[in-house]
């Protein structure tokens, strides 16, 4: 676990000097269950504390960033940044869910790519390093793998409604989603969807749910048509 640790030190560029803080944030509360480990050191609190640092530092950047808005408009970009779609696609960036110490049965139910495991684990992630290194090491942190490259982000969390609104500006085709793939367990499944502007295909997804699997497939969608109306290849292939 150590070497494993070691590499997602690497990957983040932060070092601990207490590493306990770091196995903490990485160890799911059914691994603590299994082994018997003091419910205190998973990774429970250092989410709750992590959350709350992210939202301090998420809306201090949203307010400079748009001296206009108003607080309405500031609370619901906020949401959409720190959600837990945004952030399970911040984890997955990192591959954060490989790092994880989850019991036995989490582990058989594809808990390594939940969404609400992986999007926890990146809050717990923060309130470590803000607990080893301080604000500005916790700071750092989130705008380099959190509010970096934030419209992209916000363009997957909205997926299916900005897709919507733009094939609506197109014309009479109707967007739809078909599941063109279902396998595996009850409790570890896999879904393929397409999205559909009349009959033509213009994006995939693959997700654990059919709603992620469609969200992915809305997303691709996006970039597919705002290639084609900027005159430029696509940033995703229109099949």
């Amino acid at each position: 676990m150590n070497r494993r640790l070691n590499e997602l030190e690497e990957r983040i560029g932060y070092q601990f000097e207490n590493r306990d803080l770091l196995f903490d944030a990485m160890t799911h509360s059914s691994y603590a269950n299994e082994h018997r480990i003091e419910k205190k050191r998973c990774n429970e609190r250092l989410e709750f504390l992590g959350d709350a640092v992210l939202e301090v530092v998420s809306s201090d950047h949203l307010y400079h960033r748009h001296p206009d808005l108003p607080e309405g408009e500031l609370t619901k970009l906020r949401a959409s940044m720190v959600c837990e779609p945004t952030l399970a696609l911040c984890a997955g960036e990192i591959e954060l869910g490989k790092y994880l110490r989850l019991g036995k049965g989490e582990e058989a139910t594809g808990g390594r790519e939940r969404n609400s495991v992986v999007s926890d684990a990146m809050e717990a992630l923060i309130g470590a390093i803000y607990l080893d290194g301080g604000f500005a090491s916790a700071k750092e942190f989130i705008h380099r793998f959190v509010l970096d490259d934030i419209e992209h982000k916000q363009l997957f969390y909205d997926s299916k409604t900005i897709l919507q609104e733009m094939v609506q500006a197109m014309g009479d085709e109707l967007l739809n989603y078909e599941m063109i793939r279902e396998e595996g367990p009850d409790h570890n499944k896999v879904f393929e969807a397409r999205a559909l502007v009349g009959a033509r295909e213009i994006g995939r997804g693959i997700g654990r749910t059919k709603k992620g699997a469609e969200s992915l497939a809305a997303y691709r969608g996006i970039l597919c048509l705002k290639g084609k109306a900027d005159g430029q290849p696509a940033g995703e292939p229109c099949i």
